[in-house]
């Protein structure tokens, strides 16, 4: 468990969009999605595929870190909902999608991976990946 695999991996050959906040353990990147303001990804920084290949210590900390994330989402967006996703079927390393969600977006009430149900979102609110880095550390010291 938790070696590394020779293969081609998008998120360890590149850092996987705007990096916003970054420790040992993982990094906050912005995807730049221009339907969905905020929509980012949290990147374990070692190549594993599996939740379970971290430590029970390392997964409580990229936890913590999500969870910071999604305050930070939630009090600069506000959206309706918020999506957490891990799935790396196409990409197996560890990474979570955290996605704001908004009752008129294009895939609302769907998840954004399916057919849109509106030819677009409506524009949104924008942050600078500075202002979500400061939220960030914010609600990780409040937690």
């Amino acid at each position: 468990m938790g070696e590394r695999v020779l293969e081609d991996c998008d998120l360890c050959d590149s850092p996987g969009g705007e990096v916003v906040w970054e420790s040992d353990l993982c990094r906050v990147v912005m995807v730049g999605d221009r339907d969905y303001p905020g929509y980012c990804r949290i990147i374990v920084n070692q190549h594993l595929r599996e939740m379970t290949d971290l430590s029970q210590k390392e997964r409580i900390q990229l936890m913590t870190v999500i969870f910071a994330v999604e305050t930070a989402i939630r009090t600069l967006y506000q959206p309706d909902k918020v999506n957490l996703a891990s799935l790396g079927n196409m990409t197996p390393h560890v990474h979570w999608h955290l996605i704001p969600r908004w009752r008129d977006d294009r895939h609302f009430p769907n998840p954004v991976w399916a057919e849109p149900q509106r030819p677009e979102s409506p524009c949104r609110r924008r942050v600078d990946g500075r202002q979500l880095g400061d939220q960030i550390i914010t609600a990780l010291r409040t937690k």
